[in-house]
């Protein structure tokens, strides 16, 4: 990484700049040797501000801190740099690992199509519908542990089925005439 380091109504010392260069060494094994990074330091009013500036591969990473000692604004500064980056390169590896397995998905579900056309039915179940109230229905649903239910409805003998919601409620389907 190619380090400059620039003093705006400072002079700066050299073993600022060295420690300057030895803390932003930490990130030489995420940049490569053509990132470049700018290190300014401004005094203004007994306060110094530290900013600095990592251009590498299109990326721009910038963080700036102020303290009354350009050596804790320095440490905050890199702090805030770290994270940065490891929040950046958490995003990219999420972005990453979920393309490669929408890439899976796809090709397994293309596979799976050109495979086998017809659905496979692995097991049947028959039960008697009783005539119930909705409310019935949501209890029996319940003692059950099923997110569905169906049931023969008491009022009008129609075939209904009761659902659990993802918001916690619950839904009803009912046949219609058309």
């Amino acid at each position: 990484m190619k380090i400059t380091v620039t003093g705006r109504k400072v002079n700066l010392r050299d073993n600022f700049k060295e420690l300057a260069a030895k803390k932003l060494s930490r990130f030489d094994r995420v940049f490569d040797e053509d990132a470049q990074a700018g290190v300014v330091v401004t005094l203004e009013r007994n306060r110094q501000t530290v900013e600095i500036t990592i251009k590498s591969r299109g990326m721009i990473y910038r963080a700036e801190a102020t303290d009354f000692e350009m050596n804790d604004a320095l440490d905050q500064v890199i702090s805030a740099l770290g994270r940065q980056i490891r929040k950046n390169k958490t995003r990219l590896e999420k972005e990453i690992h979920s393309a490669a397995l929408d890439q899976y998905v796809q090709d397994y579900l293309h596979t799976a199509e050109e495979d086998d056309s017809e659905y496979k039915i692995v097991r049947t179940k028959h039960f008697f519908v009783k005539p119930l109230s909705t409310e019935e229905a949501i209890l029996q649903m319940n003692l059950l542990g099923h997110q569905f239910f169906m049931f023969r409805d008491e009022n009008s003998g129609e075939i209904n089925v009761v659902y659990k919601r993802k918001d916690g409620n619950y839904g009803l389907l009912e046949p219609d005439a058309e």
